[in-house]
């Protein structure tokens, strides 16, 4: 471990045993260094890759203060991290959308407010709306989403699907441009997960949402499929080029 992972080890700690709870203004920098046993150097790197993180906030003037350390804060970069993931790992973040995205549904299905229901239900009917504008359908598409899972009253599961649907959200414009009928099916797809919310049925809601990521999963498969099966053939008619070449030589 560096010295300034040392530094940011220690200041966590601080944090976690609550002696420097969310809101706390940090001592000042000759303070902490000696508290934590550390010098100053390795101190201030570690200070700003806890600005960074969200975990620590510079007030010019001011001092250094720890956060709120919300998990909206904390879990913004998230987003970007897997905007960052190499194009192969897609199936996997629709995997992992399926595996949390169900269980959200159904849990706000339990606790759904007339608000919240109201507001999912205006997304649907914007849906409804732009069945013709693939861009415009899955702008609400995303929007009904964040809602469903805004209803749970769970911030990171609320965050953690935010991070993962803008990556999915540019597939499923691929989708709505390259299949024939996909917007009508997704509408389909989302009156079904919106029924059963209506309902407050919990299992409904959930195998809906399930049914409706694992078409959205099995359409990738398909593509995937498709453009390994084009690749494949291609590099062997170039072998059998090579090799008609070959001869001729």
């Amino acid at each position: 471990m560096s010295l300034t992972d040392e530094a940011i080890s220690r200041i966590r700690g601080l944090i976690q045993s609550g002696e420097l709870p969310p809101g706390a203004r940090l001592p000042s920098e000759p303070q902490l260094a000696a508290q934590l046993g550390v010098s100053r150097n390795p101190l201030r790197e570690a200070v700003k890759a806890l600005v960074v993180a969200r975990v620590l906030d510079v007030r010019r003037g001011d001092g250094t203060y720890v956060t709120s350390l919300e998990p909206r804060l904390l879990l913004e970069g998230l987003g970007l991290a897997v905007e960052l993931l190499r194009d192969d790992t897609l199936l996997e973040t629709v995997q992992v959308r399926r595996m949390l995205e169900p269980e959200a549904t159904a849990l706000a299905a339990s606790m759904i407010t007339a608000e919240r229901l109201d507001e999912i239900g205006e997304h649907l009917a914007a849906m409804r709306a732009a069945s013709d504008d693939v861009e415009k359908l899955n702008h609400h598409d995303a929007a009904f989403h964040r809602a469903v899972v805004r209803a749970t009253g769970n911030e990171t599961l609320s965050t953690l699907l935010d991070g993962i649907s803008g990556r999915t959200l540019r597939m499923r414009v691929w989708r709505g441009t390259i299949e024939a009928g996909s917007s009508h099916k997704t509408v389909a797809e989302h009156e079904a997960i919106y029924n059963a919310l209506a309902a407050g049925d919990a299992r409904l809601a959930q195998a809906a949402a399930l049914m409706h990521i694992g078409t959205t999963e099995t359409w990738l498969r398909s593509v995937l499929g498709d453009v390994g099966g084009s690749r494949a053939q291609d590099g062997s008619a170039g072998g059998r080029r090579a090799q008609d070449g070959s001869a001729g030589r």
